[in-house]
Order: C-alpha cells, then sequence, then structure tokens
C-alpha cells in the first residue's frame, strides 16, 4: 500500500513540483527511510514526524517505511518537507483516504507536539500551486502569506496536524485565512530634516524621478548617509506585480513577518565587510543576497572603497541584466535583482580632499589612491555623481524647514506617471523608468536637437564618455525634462545631466 502527496521544492523563487512517496515495506531495519536526494533537515525530518505522529494519537507500524521524494535527481534541502512527509505517512497507516489531498500541494515545519511552525517560500509555492489549480495545505501562520496567491484558492491553514486530521474528517473546519499588508503609513525619515545640500537634494530628486544609480561624495558627517536613509520616503509604493516580486524573494529567504506583504520599497544597506555571497547570493544553500532582497528597491552602500573590489564588480552583471545568477556544478539558480544603487564615499582616506583649509599629508595621492579602489566599469554604471560638501553653520542655524519628502513624492511620483505612460504607448508595458529603458528605446524617445547633440559630441570627445555613457547621459536628461514637465529634451537638461556625469575625479 502506498500513498502520495504534492510539495515543491524552490529554485530561487521558482517552486518546483516534488512528490512525496511513502510505501509499507519488508525487512530490515524497522525504520523511516528517506532517498530522492535529501539534504539534513530532511533526513532528520523522520524522527521529528514520528514524535510529531505519536503526540497527535497516532503511531507507526513496526515495520520500514520508505518514503521517496521524486524526482530522484533534484536535490531537496529545508524543513518544509516535514508535513507532506508526515501526511504521507498518515495516508499510508489510513489515518485519512489516501486521495483525500490530492488537490493539495503541502509544506510547512513539523514541532515534537504535533503543532505546525511556518517555513519560508509559501508564497512562491502557492503561486505555482494556484497555476496547476491545486490548493495549499500550511501552517496557521503562513496562511495570510498564502493568500496572496488568490481569491480563488483552496487554502487549509491549521495549527496542528490533528487539526488538520479533523478539517479533512470534516469535523472541524479551519477557516480560510485572509491576506494581510502591513500599515506603512508614516515611520520614514523626513527629507525636512536635512539642512542645505541643496544640490545633492535636487540629484536625490532625479534619482528617484527616473530610477538612476546615484554616488555622493563629501567628508565625514556632510548628510551623505541622511540623504540615502530618506530616499525610500520620496519613491512611489509597489505596484501589484513589483508588489508580488519583491514578496517571493522576501518569503523565500523568510523574511516574511506574519505573512504580510507590504507595498514599501525595500531599502538595504550591508555593511561594508559583506561577502561576495551576502551581496549577491549563493552559499552552502543558496540564498538570495542584499542586491536581490533590494529587487525595485534601493541597495545603499556606504563607505563605497571599503569593500571589497571583487565584492563590488561582482555587481556590474546585476547592474546591466537585473538579476543574479548563481552558477554551481549540478545547479544553477536565477533571482531577481533590479535595485536602485545609492553609494557614498569619503573623497579620500582622511575624508577631507577638497575642503577649504585642509590639505592631505600625502597630497593628491591620499585621493587618487583611495579613490582607485572602485573600479572604473563599476563606476561607469552610475548615472549621477554628485559633491556633497560640509554643511556650513549659517545652513545649520538658518530659519524654516526645509521641503518635506511629501512635496518631492509628488513630484517624483508625476514624472514616473509619465515615463510609464510614455513606454506604455511605445509598446514595452514593463518598462516604468527612464533607466531600465534599452540603448536603442531611448535614442527614439530623447531625440536631441542639432545644439543638443553638439553639445554632447563636444563633452564625449572631451571627456571619453563610453558607449554607456553616453546613453545613462540621455536617460538622465530625459528624467529632468520629465521633471520640468517638457516633452523635448534640450541644451540645458543634456548640460545639467552632464555636469552629473563628469562629477568625479576631474572628468
Amino acid at each position: 500500500m502506498g500513498a502520495r502527496v504534492r510539495t515543491v521544492a524552490f529554485q530561487g523563487i521558482e517552486a518546483v513540483p516534488v512528490d512525496v512517496q511513502a510505501q509499507i515495506t519488508t525487512g530490515l531495519p524497522v525504520a523511516v527511510v528517506i532517498v530522492g536526494l535529501p539534504d539534513k533537515a530532511i533526513r532528520e525530518a523522520s524522527e521529528r514526524v514520528r514524535a510529531a505522529l505519536l503526540s497527535s494519537g497516532l503511531s507507526l507500524p513496526p515495520k520500514r517505511i520508505v518514503v521517496n521524494l521524486a524526482p530522484a535527481d533534484l536535490p531537496k534541502e529545508g524543513s518544509h518537507y516535514d508535513l507532506p512527509i508526515a501526511l504521507a505517512l498518515m495516508a499510508v497507516i489510513g489515518a485519512f483516504p489516501a486521495d483525500a489531498l490530492d488537490g493539495y500541494v503541502a509544506l510547512g515545519e513539523l514541532g515534537l507536539d504535533g503543532r505546525l511552525a511556518p517555513t519560508s517560500g509559501i508564497l512562491p509555492a502557492a503561486i505555482a500551486a494556484h497555476a496547476r489549480g491545486l490548493g495549499v495545505i500550511c501552517p496557521a501562520p503562513s496562511g495570510p502569506e498564502a493568500a496572496w496567491a488568490g481569491d480563488d484558492i483552496d487554502i487549509i491553514a491549521p495549527d496542528s496536524l490533528l487539526a488538520l486530521v479533523n478539517h479533512l474528517g470534516g469535523y472541524q473546519l479551519a477557516p480560510r485565512p485572509s491576506p494581510k499588508r502591513h500599515d506603512t503609513q508614516g515611520g520614514l525619515p523626513d527629507l525636512s530634516e536635512v539642512r542645505g545640500q541643496e544640490v545633492a537634494r535636487r540629484a536625490l530628486e532625479l534619482a528617484a524621478a527616473g530610477g538612476h544609480n546615484l554616488l555622493m561624495i563629501g567628508p565625514p558627517g556632510a548628510g551623505k548617509s541622511m540623504l540615502a536613509q530618506r530616499l525610500p520616503s520620496i519613491l512611489p509604493p509597489l505596484n501589484p506585480r513589483e508588489l508580488l516580486d519583491v514578496s517571493m524573494i522576501q518569503s523565500i529567504a523568510g523574511e516574511l513577518e506574519g505573512g504580510a506583504l507590504s507595498d514599501r520599497r525595500p531599502f538595504r544597506a550591508p555593511h561594508h565587510s559583506a561577502s561576495m555571497a551576502a551581496l549577491v547570493g549563493g552559499g552552502l544553500k543558496i540564498r538570495p543576497g542584499e542586491a536581490s532582497m533590494a529587487h525595485n528597491g534601493v541597495l545603499f552602500l556606504d563607505e563605497l572603497p571599503e569593500f571589497a573590489p571583487s565584492v563590488l564588480d561582482s555587481l556590474r552583471q546585476p547592474l546591466e541584466s537585473g538579476e543574479t545568477v548563481i552558477a554551481r556544478a549540478n545547479s544553477r539558480v536565477t533571482f531577481p535583482a533590479r535595485f536602485q544603487l545609492v553609494a557614498a564615499m569619503n573623497p579620500c582616506k582622511c575624508g577631507l580632499a577638497g575642503t577649504p583649509g585642509h590639505t592631505c599629508k600625502r597630497g593628491d595621492a591620499c585621493a587618487g589612491d583611495y579613490q582607485a579602489r572602485v573600479s572604473g566599469p563599476f563606476l561607469d554604471r552610475i548615472d549621477i555623481r554628485v559633491d556633497v560638501p560640509a554643511v556650513s553653520a549659517a545652513d545649520m542655524i538658518a530659519p524654516g524647514a526645509a521641503e518635506t519628502s511629501a512635496a518631492v513624492a509628488a513630484r517624483v511620483g508625476v514624472a514616473r506617471d509619465i515615463q510609464r505612460e510614455r513606454y506604455l504607448r511605445a509598446g514595452h508595458p514593463g518598462i516604468f523608468t527612464n533607466a531600465h529603458a534599452s540603448a536603442s528605446l531611448i535614442e527614439s524617445v530623447v531625440d536631441p536637437d542639432r545644439e543638443s547633440k553638439a553639445l554632447l559630441l563636444q563633452a564625449a570627445e572631451r571627456f571619453s564618455l563610453s558607449a554607456r555613457a553616453y546613453h545613462r547621459v540621455l536617460k538622465v536628461a530625459r528624467t529632468l525634462a520629465d521633471l520640468a514637465g517638457s516633452d523635448k529634451v534640450a541644451r540645458p537638461h543634456i548640460a545639467e545631466a552632464l555636469s552629473y556625469r563628469i562629477n568625479f575625479a576631474g572628468t
């Protein structure tokens, strides 16, 4: 006699179908044997499941029971296999009909007392199940997360094995969970708290409006980190498609608190000691890195030159393609990673190069050696580079408050609406900002006039702009025109975009 229960394995944010098959056989040893490339957590599941069944008033027969995880050549990892293994064993001993779970995908971790504990990956598993016309069985704390997969998906979210048996038997039905959303009102630092720094505030608004990468250079205490931390307060909320993409990554990483989703854009700020695996993903058990956790949001790298050069350069490919690819000998995993990069750095090791009245002891080499720790190809992918000088005493004691985040966010929202409608009319509904437009597309929507072309040619020859730099100047200029409400990109927009491009290391 055998039984089968559906579950999933995760490859990136994709949920791959897996069958958990159980059968009672003869032979020794008398034990539950799990086969099908399980990891250590799954091999230990046999003891957790046995204890959970005993706590629920069930016991396994003193025979050899084989549990197969099919397909057998797909590596399986994670504690979410506890529940499907337990259900397969319960079906094989006759606790409920073997076909009672034919229309469901099950996943969840078991405690020794039979209670179900939340596990990661519920949302992508529920979306995959819904696409196959199946329901979901998951722990009660994960029910609100699964409910986001659709209004018509059948969800059973009990808090224990006993409650699940009662539900399947029709004795005590578990209520269908409802989707939850975090309250995102307030809680973000406001841009009005920043004194002075009008040029940097302008650059921050420009970066928010077009989704451009931004580098701020200035002495310690100038307000670079303060400005970056206020960027989320002027960004528009996630749209429904972006919300699901971000939430699936957070679900895989186990960072969805209480199964509730939030339309606030992610803001990730890893320490400069972060490894390559921490930043782009990987590890023994492949997990998304900070770049993927910042998908559709902001990745803030403070003290940019202090990051290992190899770690920074590992971001070059995600900055272009919008995804991270983690290759192993037996697998290849892809995570979305379309983030907006915001970085901050001091101009030199001592931090005060260019400050009036200060001279570095090492002269120009102090700034040159420090800035050289960031590679040219990496810097070429940054659209806006702005100096953030030290705040003067006059700015600190000046009366009146600066412009609020709400006022800036309103202008950013208008500019983004213009961009979304433009690319929708052009037949590119998946592009929402100028920063994500292709080279050919941005050339068609900018179409600079003769004066602007002459200025671009002069700047390209003088400052040796690469082809990538040329197109990024066009993207920034298009965003400047959108903020100004202008249909055409004029010479002033090109000039301002160029000023942000060449504002680094005298180039």
